[in-house]
């Protein structure tokens, strides 16, 4: 598994560090390709937080955790990792296509939030670019699952049309799809 750390706004000991590589690196069991972590470790009003984010292939799977004390929370963040993986692993080995967990190309990780100026124009302050894969509507759903997303974009399988599934607010799935 390859590792990647960020501190934002802490400067951790080097122990930190080796410590959540080696409790991280358990979970390189659960992937059949090499997999990349990325750990991002801040502290926010006193708590000690950690942001899992492992990717194999098109598959990305992202946790958080806060605690009192650093090393728990990359404790928490594992064990809320390896839950996560138990819970989809059943669904993942048989309802994606074959190659799903292949290494795909690395994707920017942004976000954009429109901002509306006082003439009314909107400002795109950060974009993401992702390569847009055809799947199923169950793997997108999924995904949007592993990723902890209220909708994910993808490409349908079926026609190879653009289409959203997002996560409604009675609980169920719903499904934009392009008449094109």
């Amino acid at each position: 598994m390859k590792f990647t750390f960020t501190d934002k706004k802490v400067s951790l000991p080097k122990s930190v560090h080796n410590y959540a590589e080696k409790k991280v690196g358990k979970l390189d069991r659960y992937f059949r390709n090499e997999a990349e972590a990325k750990l991002v470790f801040s502290v926010e009003k006193d708590r000690n937080k950690v942001e899992l984010t492992i990717r194999s292939g098109s598959t990305i799977l992202r946790v958080a955790e806060s605690t009192s004390d650093m090393f728990a929370s990359v404790d928490a963040a594992v064990t809320s990792m390896e839950r996560q993986l138990r819970k989809h692993k059943t669904r993942l080995e048989k309802r994606l296509r074959q190659g799903a967990f292949t290494l795909a190309e690395p994707a920017e990780e942004t976000s954009f939030v429109p901002d509306v100026s006082e003439e009314g124009e909107y400002q795109v302050v950060r974009t993401k670019k992702f390569p847009i894969k055809p799947m199923t509507v169950d793997e997108a759903i999924l995904q949007m699952d592993l990723l902890g997303h209220s909708f994910f974009a993808f490409k349908d399988e079926a026609g190879g049309a653009f289409a959203v599934v997002y996560r409604r607010n009675d609980g169920g799935y719903g499904l934009i799809e392009d008449e094109g």
